[in-house]
């Protein structure tokens, strides 16, 4: 008979499942790529407008302290009101199993038996999780929660913050050090390599094809930044 170490020891490769990084890598792509993309576009639109240097430099900085401020708020927010909800849902659980522990144990057993078990054996597995971790076990099942997928506001906000400013400041150093002839081309090129490599990179830590990920975030920034660009050109000669 197989025993588990010797299946591990003849395992093919080590399984590296990616979900249990989906929480802050979500926060952290989003913040990057919209860090990138809105403050550039908002330097680019100011430039269209024949602004001077110091008052693109400006508005990327506002920019970019605004940027990670909204981030941070918003998720927390966001995430903060996930988080209530999956704690009432397992508070709303608890009082079950405490209350009505037989009628969960059906319950948690009828789960099994619709995965494809015999009744007698999802009794037994039901049986063994509840002595184990009952509230766990139903909060996996029944509610979809997992311990490596739930909510936390505080990381949300923090890597939404870090990673928006992370981006935004790569169009304002393109501004710095770029000639003032060439400032926005180098902005957008600058943007839109930056871009590529967060969608690149993104992709390849959560597990997925990185190509179709990467040409999706340049196509997108790109076409955010040309409008910024259009209303930019156009306010400016309008003289508003």
């Amino acid at each position: 008979m197989t025993s588990v170490d010797d299946t591990k020891k003849h395992h093919p490769k080590a399984e590296g499942h990616k979900l249990h990084r989906a929480g802050w890598l979500r926060a952290a792509v989003l913040g990057a790529d919209d860090g990138i993309v809105s403050t550039a576009s908002l330097m680019i639109g100011v430039a269209a407008s024949s602004a001077s240097h110091s008052v693109i430099l400006t508005a990327g900085f506002a920019g970019l302290a605004a940027g990670a401020m909204a981030m941070a708020a918003g998720e927390y927010v966001s995430v903060s009101s996930q988080r209530d909800a999956e704690e009432a849902d397992l508070a709303r659980e608890a009082h079950e199993l405490e209350h009505y522990p037989e009628a969960e144990l059906r319950e948690l057993a009828g789960f099994y038996i619709e995965r494809g078990l015999t009744k007698e054996l999802a009794v037994q597995v039901a049986e063994a999780l509840s002595k184990h971790d009952a509230l766990g076990s139903h909060a996996r099942e029944e509610l979809g929660i997992l311990e490596m997928s739930k909510a936390r506001p505080v990381q949300a906000a923090l890597a939404s913050a870090a990673a928006f400013a992370s981006g935004a400041a790569l169009p304002i150093v393109a501004l710095v050090l770029a000639p003032s002839n060439i400032r926005t081309i180098v902005i957008v090129a600058v943007a839109v390599v930056a871009l590529g490599v967060i969608g690149f990179l993104g992709a390849t830590v959560g597990g997925a094809k990185p190509w179709r990920a990467t040409l999706r975030v340049m196509i997108g920034g790109s076409l955010a930044m040309a409008v910024t660009a259009a209303v930019g050109a156009l306010v400016g000669h309008a003289g508003l």
